[in-house]
């Protein structure tokens, strides 16, 4: 899928504007190393970023999404932590978001309007 400019005419988007949406979807990684940078660093280039590239404004608003889809299936999962099986989902849960925000990367590093499948889309 690709913007379109009113004018019947789909824009590829930019290299610029594909590194920074692939930056975005990549920097979601950081919340392997710290609790909420995964959150804060999409959020920050989205804010950043949004107003001039439209290409970075969706795949920021679907990384964003996502990081909170993510966040609210770990937190049900960890508080529900006496049970096995929500820390088998909780596996599962990390392990997807691993795999699609790599998946993600690369498509919005292609210039794809990437979505995630099983994504509550709250930022619109």
């Amino acid at each position: 899928m690709q913007a379109d400019t009113g004018t019947g005419v789909e824009l590829q988007p930019s290299r610029e504007e594909r590194q920074w949406a692939m930056f975005c979807h990549l920097s979601a990684m950081l919340m392997y190393c710290t609790a909420i940078g995964g959150f804060v660093a999409p959020l920050v280039i989205w804010l950043l970023k949004r107003d001039e590239m439209p290409f970075v404004a969706d795949q920021g608003r679907e990384t964003l999404n996502f990081q909170i889809t993510t966040m609210l299936a770990i937190m049900a999962c960890l508080a529900l932590w006496l049970l096995i099986l929500p820390l088998l989902v909780a596996g599962l849960v990390v392990a997807y978001h691993f795999v699609m925000t790599i998946i993600a990367t690369v498509r919005s590093s292609e210039g794809v309007y990437y979505r995630y499948p099983i994504c509550w889309r709250v930022i619109r």
